[in-house]
């Protein structure tokens, strides 16, 4: 049987300072959601200005990152490209959700939503960065 990570606590809050920190250090209103590898909420923020749709969004783009081990962005990009079939499957294809992987398994995700879909990920990848995974 396979051994493999999984984020604790600790972790969760150190991937939500410091995505909280990259939105505000550029005065970005969002919503940051951190999922488990099965889509489901460890933590959610709801900085100051973002909207409940914010949330849900984040949400969104979170699941779609854990489910697939893949970017948000990647479902965008091949719908972008004509891929239009890939509408029916059961995600959101904007960019800012991100899986978090450790030693080659997905052990969660976070999704941002609030700025840019460039921005949202941008942040989302600056709390990720802070596992130094």
């Amino acid at each position: 049987m396979k051994n493999k990570p999984s984020l604790m606590l600790s972790d969760v809050k150190k991937i939500l300072a410091a995505a909280e920190a990259e939105a505000i250090k550029n005065q970005w209103v969002v919503a940051i959601a951190i999922l488990d590898d099965g889509g489901h909420p460890l933590s959610i923020s709801r900085l100051d200005g973002a909207t409940p749709f914010n949330v849900e969004v984040a949400l969104a783009k979170a699941r779609t990152s854990a489910l697939s081990q893949r970017s948000s962005k990647m479902f965008e990009d091949r719908i972008a490209a004509g891929r239009l079939s890939m509408l029916n499957m059961p995600m959101l294809p904007l960019q800012g959700g991100l899986p978090i992987m450790v030693q080659g398994d997905c052990v969660g995700s976070v999704g941002v939503s609030g700025v840019q879909s460039h921005e949202d990920e941008q942040i989302a990848k600056a709390g990720i960065d802070a596992l130094g995974a």
